[in-house]
């Protein structure tokens, strides 16, 4: 059994995390934002201590998303150090995987710019989490989210984005809670894809699924 603190419980992605980790017979401390400031190293550090691993996946609700992320990001390293827990998996975004041809979306020719800040500030974060110490791994869909499908109950890692793949909550809880089990992974940023002959040929490999 692993012990797991999960920041961001009370969204989608975040509940998903909970529901599929609780169902592994893991402890799980589902904390929303109420429960814990995650930008904010002391609260961080309480809540995390005693706990293996932490999964984070939070979005600003007001604040200028350049601001929020580098806060959240500093919470996370500093309060997780403290509180010695050395395992992260954040929940990051598609824009910031490189396509077929290496370029990450955001960067390239036509990106909505209403999406940039969002996306930019995401890339503060991961940034922040390069220059830690943490073991840390980043874990976005492929592409986005579907909310109209049924879970597959599989799915497929990928080092390669495709803005065009939709994963749902629940898969892709599977693989954030497979790869908090997992204890050997750093410093790398993975896309979800569904699990289907349909998936595309961008994909790099497997996870281990239940």
């Amino acid at each position: 059994m692993t012990t797991i603190v999960i920041f961001g419980a009370g969204g989608k992605t975040g509940s998903s995390a909970v529901a599929e980790a609780a169902s592994r017979g893991h402890h799980v401390t589902p904390l929303r934002s109420a429960d814990a400031d995650i930008t904010d190293p002391q609260a961080v550090a309480r809540a995390a201590s005693g706990h293996d691993v932490a999964i984070a996946g939070v979005a600003p609700a007001e604040a200028n998303p350049g601001d929020f992320f580098r806060a959240v990001a500093d919470g996370l390293v500093t309060g997780l150090q403290r509180a010695g827990v050395s395992r992260l998996v954040w929940v990051s975004i598609a824009s910031l995987l490189p396509d077929v041809s290496g370029v990450q979306p955001v960067d390239s020719y036509g990106f909505p710019a209403e999406y940039r800040p969002f996306s930019l500030g995401h890339r503060t974060a991961l940034e922040a989490f390069k220059a830690s110490g943490l073991q840390w791994t980043a874990v976005s869909p492929a592409g986005d989210f579907v909310t109209d499908a049924s879970p597959t109950g599989g799915y497929i890692l990928t080092e390669v984005g495709d803005l065009a793949t939709r994963i749902t909550h629940v898969d892709h809880a599977r693989a954030l809670v497979d790869l908090a089990e997992r204890s050997g992974l750093r410093g790398q940023h993975l896309g979800v894809a569904p699990q289907s002959p349909f998936a595309a040929g961008s994909v790099a490999g497997r996870a281990g699924h239940r």
